[in-house]
């Protein structure tokens, strides 16, 4: 029987992605002892900053924590909050604005999992 895997927010490492969010990977099949087929990341946009306009080969799924924003797929875009959900499709461009005055924070599953090569950024 394996040991359970628990992955806390604080004990990982803070990166700026390429589209200009703040990321800390929670679980990725290649870095994790988890055998999964996606990555899961907690995300944050500072008030008043966006995401770079970017596309991924791979599917997002994205779960709002806290804070107000708009997210942009394409050529549509809806207000987001904590507790709204956000589906991308392969290959669409995206992006998201933190529209309020604290923190827009978010999880990210990316699947299959995330993989720079993966990433197209536009700006």
């Amino acid at each position: 029987m394996s040991a359970v895997l628990v992955t806390k927010i604080k004990d990982c490492r803070e990166f700026l992605a390429g589209d200009h969010t703040l990321l800390r990977e929670l679980l990725h099949p290649v870095r994790s002892s988890a055998q999964i087929g996606y990555s899961l990341a907690y995300g944050q946009v500072d008030p008043g900053k966006r995401s770079k306009r970017h596309r991924l080969t791979s599917s997002e799924v994205y779960y709002f924590l806290s804070g107000h924003g708009h997210f942009a797929i394409g050529e549509q875009s809806a207000e987001v909050e904590a507790g709204s959900v956000v589906y991308v499709p392969p290959g669409a461009t995206q992006w998201v604005e933190n529209t309020g005055s604290a923190a827009l924070e978010f999880l990210c599953l990316v699947d299959p999992a995330w993989k720079v090569e993966d990433e197209e950024v536009f700006e």
